[in-house]
């Protein structure tokens, strides 16, 4: 099984109105894609970080394998989500992916 957890941090000239409801609708957005794309084995989505902080929210995915995260990341529903809920709000994406 591999693991792909991502942390967000929005850009800074959304209000926090603004990134509230972005968060929401990218938790929604992800979250759904479970039972959309093959190979996804868990696919959670974290909103509500702590004040101490430094990044906005995080995805935290399992995957069958290797392959099946290939094939999540240019899956048409998950590009979809991607390119309309999470690219245009975000500024900074770090990425680790690992086998468990």
């Amino acid at each position: 099984m591999v693991k792909h957890v991502i942390l967000w941090t929005l850009k800074d000239e959304l209000s926090s109105s603004e990134k509230e409801e972005i968060k929401k609708n990218i938790k929604e957005g992800l979250e759904g894609l479970k039972g959309k794309v093959p190979g996804i084995v868990d696919i959670k989505v974290y909103i509500d970080g702590l004040a101490s902080s430094n990044a906005d929210l995080m995805l935290d995915s399992s995957f069958e394998s290797e392959d099946a995260l290939k094939n999540y990341a240019v899956h048409p529903e998950h590009v979809a989500v991607a390119d309309s809920k999470v690219r245009p709000y975000t500024k900074l994406r770090s990425c680790l992916d690992f086998e468990v």
